[in-house]
C-alpha cells in the first residue's frame, strides 16, 4: 500500500463540479475535494470510490474500526446531497445499518456506499459518531 496521500486544493464552490469530475464535501469538517471519476487509487478501504475510500485518498478522518468491510458501523454518513449518483444499499450494508444510532432515511455506511457518477456529493459524520481515540487517528478529531 502507497502512503501517499493526494493533495487537497481549494475547490471554487460558486461554479458547479466540471464535467468528468466529482466534488465531495466532508461535514462538519467543511473540506470539499474534487478529483477525475474513477480515478482514486484503490488500497482495500471500502469499496472503491466509496466515500471512506474517497476520505482515505485525501487523508480526511472517517472513522472505519472494522477496516471497512462492513462489520461495524463507525463509518455511518448522512448523505446530503447526490443520493442519486451512489449506489443502492445492499443487504449486508442494510442488515449492518440495523445496529447504528438513529439512522436516518439518508443514513449509508461511507465503506459501502459507492460514487456512480460524476456529480457533487455532501457527507455529514454524525457527531455522535466521531470517534477521536482510534489507533493511528489523531487523537483531536477532525478539524481540531
Amino acid at each position: 500500500m502507497s502512503e501517499s496521500k493526494k493533495t487537497i486544493e481549494p475547490v471554487d464552490l460558486s461554479k458547479p463540479a466540471a464535467e468528468g469530475m466529482v466534488r465531495v464535501t466532508f461535514l462538519p469538517q467543511g473540506i470539499t475535494v474534487e478529483f477525475p471519476f474513477d480515478s482514486l487509487p484503490y488500497e482495500g478501504h471500502g469499496l472503491p470510490m466509496s466515500f471512506l475510500d474517497v476520505a482515505e485518498n485525501y487523508d480526511i478522518f472517517l472513522d472505519h474500526a472494522c477496516g471497512g468491510v462492513c462489520a461495524c458501523t463507525t463509518c455511518h454518513i448522512h448523505v446530503k446531497e447526490g443520493a442519486k449518483g451512489i449506489s443502492e444499499a445492499e443487504d449486508l450494508e442494510l442488515d449492518r445499518m440495523e445496529t447504528a444510532a438513529d439512522i436516518q432515511l439518508n443514513s449509508r455506511l461511507g465503506c459501502q456506499a459507492v460514487i456512480e457518477k460524476p456529480g457533487t456529493y455532501v457527507v455529514e459524520i454524525p457527531k455522535w459518531n466521531r470517534n477521536y481515540v482510534q489507533e493511528g487517528k489523531p487523537s483531536h478529531g477532525p478539524g481540531a
